[in-house]
């Protein structure tokens, strides 16, 4: 009978043993299970809809602006108004790419998405080998992260979530290399992608302050082995700023330029601080359920994996706490930003949180290696040693959703269907009777908008900014009121709305709107409600009448 040290040995290595060609026989599998999910879920979309469709209004936003982008008229959403409600300017620019190839404006935010999901799973397993992390951690992170529910539908939603997930990652990827090889003379390449994860989404200006934060800190041990701080910086520091400040600085002096803020009007539309200088913990809360509802046990194995991380940068590698501190970080940095009035901004199904959901299968993979090495360390049985590292990515994956894939393709195919059936089909209803110099205010700007020729005037505020003191600012006059009012000075012929969001109006007890025609979801999980209404206003300049 084989001893147990090498039995231990053989186990380990056997599931990546190496190909004559140097790469590991399951290199291509968990690339091949997110190509695999993904054609399910666009395979669903097309046999739900008959078209291509997105699972979010969002999504058509994005198209809009890029449409735009396309056309030369700039970041803008209705023509030659230029406004500062594009979150990801990176993400507009890339889909604009769409709009210049004929016929690829919808298929190409999805092949995009894909592309961006491979890069994340390759980045996952690329950031734990840079940590570390044996063979059999870095594919089984990848294969977690590859066979994601809510990954996988970002990859199908023409969101940018992807994009500043895969940023995000080999942000951390460079960071950590390039601490290795040169420790006092920091290279431009992570500062590069952080920057461009600043153009993906506002958060990534926390991960660029974390970026020089872990280059400036440095953890070291004093004689008696407890950690201290010391600080430091360098030349190639100056000329990371400088990079920095060349790549994101147009982009802030645009937003304070046309929006009055160096935030866009999609950010400050969502999140309402109050006076508190204490953290949201609703905010927290809820943050915490959708890490959990991502990626279950992992949520809090991750914190073992940040004492792995603290192991690393004890030992002078402080860039290898980035992951963990921006997973911690972007939660705590949102709950200072949200008001304990308002809903809690984490975005529909909390996507704004998902580019976290592969640090946190990072950290738990790391945790569950730390673990293992001591249970080898101590007395536990070496058959024990073998399966639980096994048996713990098949919990994972049972926890992440893995033994009921289709319930999630099921929500993504209900989710482009609500989306068609409310404002896609309004959208059509509209073109065949609406003239084009009709004006619009709806509360969903996306389909509308893109489908349609006409002005709209956004109710949430996004790209219409002057509503948002409207919609929050604390009055004695009912916030409808005070809306309808805005209308009355505006104009609108037609008034798009739903019924739950908008009861004064839509029930007649605010202003005097006509109902023209309603779209009633049977089944909604994915709109602000079940009936969204298209109203005709007193201002309405057009002979439109109920059932047109």
């Amino acid at each position: 009978m084989a001893a147990p040290g090498p039995r231990v040995a053989l186990v380990y290595h056997w599931p990546m043993e190496a190909t004559p060609s140097g790469r590991s026989r399951l290199a291509p599998f968990p690339a091949a299970a997110a190509l695999a999910l993904a054609g399910l879920y666009f395979l669903a979309e097309r046999l739900t809809l008959g078209e291509i469709g997105f699972p979010l209004d969002d999504s058509y936003i994005h198209l809009q602006f890029a449409r735009q982008l396309a056309a030369g008229d700039g970041l803008s959403f209705n023509p030659g108004e230029l406004v500062t409600g594009s979150s990801s300017p990176l993400w507009t620019a890339l889909l604009s790419l769409g709009f210049l190839l004929p016929g690829l404006s919808l298929i190409w935010p999805k092949l995009l998405g894909v592309a961006a999901l491979l890069a994340t799973v390759f980045g996952t397993r690329q950031l734990l080998a840079q940590l570390g992390a044996q063979p059999f951690y870095q594919y089984a992170g990848a294969l977690l992260v590859a066979t994601s529910p809510w990954l996988t539908w970002s990859a199908l939603s023409g969101m940018e979530v992807l994009l500043f997930a895969a940023l995000i990652l080999w942000t951390c990827v460079l960071a950590v290399a390039d601490e290795e090889r040169r420790p006092e003379a920091p290279g431009l390449g992570p500062y590069l992608l952080a920057s461009l994860a600043a153009l993906a989404r506002p958060e990534g200006m926390l991960l660029l302050g974390l970026l020089f934060l872990c280059r400036l800190c440095r953890l070291q041990r004093g004689e008696n082995g407890a950690l201290k701080l010391a600080f430091g910086a360098s030349a190639g520091l100056a000329k990371a700023a400088l990079l920095v400040a060349v790549v994101v600085l147009p982009l802030f002096a645009f937003n304070l330029a046309i929006g009055g803020s160096p935030w866009p009007s999609s950010m400050t539309a969502k999140t309402v601080p109050d006076d508190s200088l204490l953290p949201n913990l609703d905010y927290l809360s809820t943050a915490l359920i959708v890490l959990w509802d991502g990626g279950g046990p992992m949520l809090f194995l991750a914190v073992a994996g940040f004492a792995a991380l603290l192991q690393r940068a004890a030992r002078g590698r402080t860039s290898s706490l980035l992951p963990g501190l921006f997973l911690a970080g972007l939660p705590l940095a949102y709950s200072f930003m949200a008001s304990g009035d308002a809903q809690p901004p984490v975005g529909n199904f909390g996507r704004y949180l998902f580019p976290l959901l592969p640090l946190q299968v990072v950290l738990a993979q790391l945790g569950i290696e730390l673990a293992m090495e001591r249970g080898r360390a101590g007395a536990l049985p070496g058959r024990f040693r073998l399966a639980l590292p096994a048996l713990a990515l098949v919990l994972l994956l049972l926890m992440q959703g893995w033994t009921k894939p289709l319930f999630g393709i099921r929500r993504y195919a209900l989710n482009v269907k609500n989306v068609h059936g409310s404002d896609v089909a309004a959208a059509r209803f509209l073109a065949k009777i609406l003239p084009a110099e009709a004006v619009i205010a709806t509360q969903d700007i996306g389909a509308i908008k893109l489908l349609l020729p006409n002005k709209v005037i956004d109710l949430a505020g996004l790209v219409t900014p002057e509503v948002v003191p409207i919609l929050h600012e604390e009055s004695p006059v009912y916030w409808e009121q005070r809306l309808y009012d805005y209308l009355a000075a505006e104009k609108p012929d037609l008034v798009v709305v739903f019924t739950d969001s908008f009861p004064g109006m839509t029930s007649g007890r605010v202003g005097n709107l006509a109902p023209l025609a309603s779209f009633t979801l049977d089944t909604n999980i994915t709109m602000a409600g079940d009936e969204l209404m298209i109203l005709r206003t007193p201002w309405c300049r057009f002979p439109l009448t109920a059932g047109s």
